[in-house]
């Protein structure tokens, strides 16, 4: 059987810390993946034009381009963060609040 989790304020902080860290790296590399929609040319050939829309592809407009994918990911982060920020108080509220009604308790 798994030990239950146990998160103390500090530990919470932390989580939601890295979280805010990983959310800032990830916007900025969104809006650095704009810079890979602008590849004006690859040469005159057109194989060269057809390699620059495959990469324009890879870039941005479907599921699977970069800019998608980042922006994917960062929603999901952002909604961990949120869960850690809500459910880690939500979890020390109840643990002072039973460690409170505890204290108060008549001791005979």
């Amino acid at each position: 059987m798994s030990k239950p989790l146990r998160l103390d304020p500090h530990t919470i902080d932390e989580i939601v810390a890295l979280c805010d860290t990983m959310l800032a790296t990830l916007s900025h590399a969104i809006d650095r993946s704009e810079d890979l929609t602008r590849a004006v040319s690859f040469g005159g050939f057109e194989s060269a034009e057809q390699l620059r829309r495959g990469f324009l592809v890879k870039a941005r407009g479907t599921p699977e381009s970069a800019y998608e994918r980042l922006t994917q990911f960062h929603e999901v982060l952002a909604r961990m963060r949120e869960t850690f920020a809500a459910g880690g108080q939500g979890f020390l509220d109840a643990e002072y609040d039973w460690a409170r009604r505890l204290g108060t308790t008549d001791s005979t």
